[in-house]
């Protein structure tokens, strides 16, 4: 049985909200209610917040979460996991957003389930009823798959092009928006951290570019289960709603 652990990096910075992981959600901070989502999956065999962050530290501690304080000076939350990892044994990790509180057992259930196939080093998932808001909003991120499920491409951007009319491919094709939920073999989240930037990364704003174009496979699986994350004070407003 692979032992598989779900970390949750958490920086109180932001360019574009800070101090987000902090926000109160009907009575409970945003990285309590990741915590406990997280915690509802089974099969995870251990959950852990990874933060540079004295506050968040001590928020997590307050409800009796586990947390590790990590450098201030990872760029991305895959290094973030990476860190964690020379910490912890683990066959598999699953880097689980901390803005996204809505987060679904059963997609973290569906991630661990991939792993089953050894061909498999990377995961990630893709929602598969993307709006036509969606499509055009910078702030979420669309992908492109191959005929295996391995993602081709992601962007920012309205990808593949769909201004063409409304043809019979187009009413067809299975348009997807990525869900940052990631999960990495242990031996791949290794390689990964020691990995350079890439123009095309730097060009999007999306570390995941960097692990494609240096010819590592990401396994996309595709979900009909919504999990809104938190960039702007607008999507505050839409996941208090749905809470």
């Amino acid at each position: 049985m692979l032992k598989i652990i779900g970390v949750i990096p958490a920086r109180y910075e932001s360019s574009r909200f800070p101090g987000k992981p902090l926000i109160d959600l009907k009575g409970k901070s945003m990285i309590q209610r990741v915590y406990e989502g997280a915690k509802d999956c089974a099969r995870l065999n251990e959950v852990i917040v990874a933060t540079d962050d004295e506050r968040i530290f001590q928020e997590v501690e307050s409800f009796g979460g586990k947390v590790v304080m990590t450098s201030k000076d990872h760029p991305t939350g895959t290094d973030r996991c990476g860190e964690v990892l020379g910490q912890i044994d683990a066959d598999v990790v699953i880097n689980i957003q901390g803005d996204e509180p809505l987060v679904n057992t059963e997609q973290l259930e569906d991630l661990c389930e991939v792993f089953n196939d050894s061909n498999v080093s990377i995961a990630t998932l893709g929602y598969t009823e993307v709006s036509d808001e969606d499509m055009y909003n910078t702030h979420r991120v669309k992908l492109v798959c191959d005929k295996n499920g391995d993602a081709l491409y992601f962007s920012r951007s309205a990808i593949p092009n769909a201004e063409r009319g409304n043809t019979e491919e187009i009413r067809q094709y299975p348009f997807r928006r990525h869900i940052g939920l990631y999960a990495y073999r242990s031996e791949t989240l290794k390689e990964l951290v020691n990995l350079a930037p890439t123009a095309l990364e730097k060009i999007e704003s999306l570390e995941q570019l960097r692990w494609l174009y240096h010819g590592y496979r990401i396994r996309v699986v595709d979900t009909n289960i919504e999990t809104p994350n938190i960039d702007t004070r607008e999507d505050l407003d839409a996941v208090l709603k749905l809470l």
